[in-house]
């Protein structure tokens, strides 16, 4: 039997996928929840409980790797100052306990490597500047967040891990986040573009995100950041009218920036900021991409 993978936030869209795919190849794991009773670990596997923030060292110990994808969800909610501190506690103070817990381990029993999700948040609203994994940071709450929470994530290379910090796009699924949401919303004829839709809008296929993370487990080259984003990225005005195309329904009705803004706060920045974000560390080591670009991504999904 493999080592085992442990994997945080393995209810989550992606972290269910990831899991699925890990059980196909055999992978023993150990499935995080905070309701592990509900949880399917696989034939050697193992399901533990935790609080949401603090995880037991021995759920960690003789693991070969660590997938944290835990946190908050970002459009979960009204961004209210407390929804906004559940999200910055849930992803930076959770790394902090992680990676404390990973240090009280002795080193032959410590995993040796640590996945941590992060966000193209992190670049802040850039314009057109492609932006590949050596840019540096943007403004603003969403940006502030991902920096600290890379931050955290990366002390785990203090006692030997290799960390690889991944920066997620939007994902395309039918199975949750923003899609079907959308789809729903175009086919009701309400869909548009988002402020002035020239801003870039970053996406990525799950089984993409999937196929990256496994990546990032498995070879050793991939440390630091990594940008988990399709080479096909589009324009929000694009992105918008290929919904509406992938649904036979038209985009006729404008979002004003004004009005997310008002609706979202600071978070509105998520759907209203430029990022030209590139998937240049997939590419320097040669990941061919399931899904390149959108209309068949979006085919493959409506």
């Amino acid at each position: 039997m493999s080592e085992a993978v442990v994997v945080t936030g393995a209810t989550g869209l992606v972290g269910s996928a990831l899991v699925a795919a890990l059980r196909a190849e055999g992978r023993a794991l150990r499935v995080v929840s905070r309701r592990p009773e509900s949880l399917e670990a696989g034939p050697g596997g193992e399901a533990v409980g935790w609080d949401g923030r603090e995880l037991a060292a021995s759920a960690l110990s003789g693991a070969g790797a660590l997938v944290h994808l835990a946190g908050e969800p970002i459009f979960g909610g009204i961004p209210t100052r407390s929804r906004r501190e559940r999200m910055w506690t849930s992803r930076v103070d959770t790394t902090r306990s992680l990676v404390r817990r990973i240090g009280e381990l002795p080193s032959s029993a410590r995993p040796r490597v640590l996945v941590c999700a992060s966000a193209v948040g992190y670049y802040g609203d850039r314009g057109e500047t492609e932006l590949d994994e050596d840019a540096g940071p943007g403004r603003g709450f969403l940006a502030e967040l991902c920096v600290a929470w890379e931050e955290a994530a990366a002390r785990a290379a203090e006692h030997g891990v290799r960390v690889a910090r991944t920066r997620f796009a939007v994902v395309l699924s039918r199975r949750g986040g923003a899609l079907p949401l959308l789809a729903r919303v175009f086919r009701a004829g309400l869909g548009g573009r988002l402020g002035s839709g020239r801003q870039w809008f970053p996406w990525v296929h799950l089984d993409d995100v999937v196929a990256l993370l496994r990546l990032a487990l498995d070879d050793a080259r991939v440390t630091g950041a990594a940008n988990v984003v399709s080479p096909g990225v589009v324009r929000n005005a694009d992105f918008t009218r290929a919904v509406a195309r992938t649904v036979g329904r038209p985009a006729l009705v404008p979002v004003p920036g004004l009005a997310l803004r008002l609706a979202l706060g600071e978070l509105a920045g998520e759907l209203l900021d430029s990022r030209r974000a590139v998937p240049a560390r997939a590419r320097a080591l040669g990941h061919r991409f399931t899904w390149p670009e959108l209309p068949p991504a979006l085919a493959a999904e409506v």
